[in-house]
């Protein structure tokens, strides 16, 4: 991302022209000339020639760019940054859009899947971008583990969960590891970590060794805690990811850039890097909003995504993330609030 300078170092007269490039540019799609800012209703006063002047002051510090196509200015990442972040006023989501997210996912008796499938359908519309979510990771409880050498650096480690399936992996070890310590590792995984989760199982390890409870050898250590490892990576492909309203990203001001669509829509499609992208949000426990080249599986279609976490269980604990993915001209003031609304009212209904 290109450095440039901070709200607060900008002029009053500069802050006020880059603000309404930003609102033209959000509203139109297209790029913003001198004539069309002289000519708004809360023109600042000044000749086309000094909002000229401004124009080309907010280009050379990186916070506009010029399309070879016309002469006017369209902000670049960093200037829609520099506008979220230090000029944009997000409120609450509005009463009518927090009736319809209310009304679209509070119906009575409804599985979760359906309100997390529903969320994204209510997203779409009211935002007029494609919605996504991050459908909640199934965690595995632990029954049975057991360990067997393929080599003598390479074990075939196989866990059993508590819903009868039979996972295996293969790990890779720095050290060669006797039979005896295949044994104790799987004996001390069924005896001591069953009915834990795998997240659980790895903390309750680190416990015991911590505290000197754990009363085995640093080889079956390192063993258990490289097949926990594994299983757990697993489990992180297990998210679901759930994607409505792709139609809307072919609006009007898409139809002169049909490549960057298609690139927007292969993107969607690469789902695994989708759920990276989300799992930002998850782990930040926060809202997150990539702008453009600030992702990079976004970088070449030139689209940004709002993604807020949302939360489940007893615990609230993190589970999931819902948000919308559209052209970096998005109303963040307006799409921000919204984002945030449903997945609170998702949090309050699967919690």
């Amino acid at each position: 991302m290109t450095s440039g300078p901070t709200i607060s170092e900008l002029s009053d007269r500069a802050r006020a022209v880059f603000r309404q490039v930003v609102e033209e540019y959000i509203d139109s799609g297209a790029p913003v000339g001198s004539k069309t800012l002289a000519g708004r209703p809360d023109s600042l006063g000044l000749s086309s020639a000094s909002i000229r002047s401004v124009l080309h002051d907010l280009e050379r510090v990186g916070l506009l760019g010029s399309p070879h196509t016309s002469a006017g200015r369209v902000p670049t990442d960093f200037g829609l940054r520099l506008f979220v972040d230090g000029m944009m006023q997000a409120s609450e989501a509005g009463a009518e859009e927090r009736a319809a997210i209310e009304a679209g996912l509070s119906a009575p008796d409804r599985a979760v899947e359906d309100v997390l499938s529903r969320a994204t359908a209510v997203l779409s519309g009211l935002s007029s971008c494609a919605a996504v979510v991050m459908v909640p990771r199934t965690e595995r409880v632990l029954r049975q583990a057991s360990f067997t050498a393929l080599s003598p650096t390479r074990v075939l480690a196989i866990l059993v969960a508590d819903d009868g399936t039979v996972e295996n992996r293969i790990v890779d070890l720095e050290y060669p590891v006797s039979p005896a310590a295949l044994v104790e590792a799987g004996n001390y995984l069924t005896a001591r970590l069953a009915g834990s989760t795998l997240a659980d199982a790895a903390a309750r390890l680190q416990r015991e060794i911590e505290t000197e409870r754990a009363l085995i050898d640093a080889a079956t250590r390192d063993l258990i805690a490289r097949g926990i490892a594994s299983w757990s990576a697993d489990d992180a492909d297990r998210a679901v990811l759930i994607v409505r309203g792709q139609s809307h990203l072919l609006d009007d001001a898409a139809e002169a850039d049909l490549q960057r669509v298609r690139s927007l829509l292969a993107d969607l499609d690469d789902k695994v890097e989708m759920l990276r992208v989300l799992d930002d949000a998850r782990e930040a426990r926060a809202m997150k909003i990539f702008i453009g080249s600030e992702n990079k599986l976004f970088s070449l279609s030139g689209s940004s995504v709002i993604a807020a976490p949302y939360s489940g269980g007893a615990e609230g604990r993190i589970v999931g993330v819902v948000g919308v993915i559209g052209p970096t001209r998005l109303n963040y003031a307006r799409i921000v609030p919204m984002v945030d609304y449903t997945a609170r009212t998702l949090s309050r209904l699967i919690g």
